[in-house]
């Protein structure tokens, strides 16, 4: 079976970068789900999951938007941000929610760009702690 192979970068550093039986994404118009010899394929990410599929492992990670380019078994996504569900403090994530809802009602005093970047914040904090929580449930019922 041929594999798709992966990178995944931020403006920080490369998130993962490895071969993949499948993936998938949030992108623009819903959900994509990527397998090896897909057709081309460009598209905005927005906001969510991402779930890989390796030989072994479902890996689960939050993203933030970006883009992401398939073409002839490699795949490159280039992502605002993105976390690993193992690395999400989702204490640490729903106080950020909790800020952005804030300036989100001071919207009295925001232009509508300052509006957008709290909305989006808005949209990535709860994707982390969406991913975060899942795999959370995840982990305690492998462990039981």
């Amino acid at each position: 079976m041929s594999l798709i192979k992966l990178k995944i970068v931020t403006p920080e550093k490369t998130v993962y970068e490895g071969g993949i039986k499948q993936i998938t994404l949030p992108v623009s118009d819903g959900e994509v789900t990527i397998l090896p010899n897909h057709r081309s394929y460009i598209a905005s990410l927005k906001a969510g999951e991402i779930c890989l599929k390796t030989d072994g492992d479902d890996l689960y990670m939050a993203v933030s938007g970006g883009f992401i380019e398939f073409d002839q078994n490699n795949l490159v996504v280039l992502a605002d941000t993105a976390e690993r569900a193992d690395e999400i403090d989702i204490e640490r994530a729903e106080q950020a929610r909790k800020r952005a809802e804030e300036l989100k009602k001071e919207r009295i005093e925001m232009d509508d760009g300052e509006y957008a970047r709290v909305a989006a914040a808005i949209e990535k904090e709860l994707a982390r702690i969406k991913v975060g929580r899942k795999n959370r449930t995840r982990r305690s019922m492998t462990l039981d």
